[in-house]
């Protein structure tokens, strides 16, 4: 997957960064519902595959509002993406929830990677960073392992890690971007489960992350928007395929989302407005999807719920 040496770039000064990872500051209701940020975000498009460190402002991943309640205690999940964007914050928040993590990253994302894995142990749980591509099976194959042999089994799987190029024309779409986008974001997936599946026990959850645009459609992702639509079939098959192995597998489908996928494609003036077409007017911040994903992972929460693709649209009412 393409990416960029980020050996000689500036970083942030660690003791800045650390300290804005890792606040949970605490609010009561008497404040008020927390504020996410409403466009103008930054206009300016970022490097693929994006480090989540040079977005402003941050993509929020801590969630202060959320109050865990130990529903994934002593369970151990796969996050394929778990550096940044909706991976950061699912991985966050089933840290919080209990659980211990693996997140799988590029190796162009070994920063943002690192922070991930700080807030998690932060909270007291442990976390173990896989460096590779989803799209090379045997590497799938080694990262189920490495989680058994690190953190000892595996509960929950979670697809997430994307690509994604946006071309004005399909005559745009190379062979090589084309192979690329579906070697991530489909052949990954059934890469990932494949090499899951023996380890899962009864109870264990599978969770893709699909697009509002498997849905819909987008005129400017067409092979990224046939990816997120075959993961809502592949998501809806699996279930049917793993029902009686009681293994739940569900979706979760968003719209605009501040993340680096999104500022590493679309051009400064469309990141700079990213999200303001929907009726929320703002693009979504991760911690306002991950809680999905944790109610998709616990079983007493969603035991009678297969097959599903929940949609998450800042309002917009006419998805499928």
């Amino acid at each position: 997957m393409p990416g960029k040496n980020t050996a000689n770039k500036q970083q942030p000064e660690q003791s800045k960064t650390k300290a804005k990872i890792h606040e949970f500051p605490s609010r009561s209701a008497e404040q008020g519902p927390l504020k996410e940020p409403e466009p103008p975000y930054m206009e300016k498009k970022l490097a693929k595959p994006g480090l989540q460190m040079e977005m402003e402002p941050q993509p929020r991943s801590m969630a202060p509002e959320y109050r865990a309640a130990g529903k994934l205690q002593n369970k151990v999940a796969l996050i394929t993406g778990g550096d940044s964007g909706i991976g950061r914050a699912v991985a966050v928040l089933y840290a919080r929830e209990g659980a211990d993590v693996a997140i799988v990253h590029l190796p162009e994302e070994a920063s943002d990677a690192q922070q991930t894995k700080e807030i998690i142990e932060g909270v007291g749980r442990r976390c173990h960073a896989i460096a590779g591509d989803v799209g090379d099976p045997e590497f799938c194959r080694n990262a189920v392992e490495s989680t058994l042999d690190t953190l000892g089994k595996l509960d929950i799987l979670v697809n997430n890690a994307a690509f994604q190029n946006s071309q004005e024309s399909i005559l745009d779409i190379s062979e090589a971007q084309l192979e690329q986008t579906f070697r991530t974001n489909i052949f990954g997936y059934f890469h990932m489960v494949k090499a899951a599946l023996p380890h899962l026990k009864p109870g264990s959850a599978i969770i893709n992350t699909g697009s509002i645009t498997g849905l819909n459609g987008s005129k400017d992702l067409l092979d990224y928007s046939a990816t997120k639509g075959a993961i809502h079939a592949f998501t809806k098959s699996l279930a049917q395929n793993l029902v009686d192995k009681n293994i739940r597998v569900n979706c979760v489908a968003p719209g605009p989302i501040w993340t680096p996928l999104v500022a590493s494609d679309f051009e400064p003036n469309e990141v700079k407005e990213h999200g303001k077409s929907v009726p929320m007017e703002r693009a979504g911040q991760p911690e306002e999807v991950a809680p999905s994903y944790v109610f998709l992972a616990s079983e007493p929460d969603s035991s009678y719920i297969t097959g599903e693709v929940l949609s998450l649209l800042g309002g917009k009412t006419t998805a499928g």
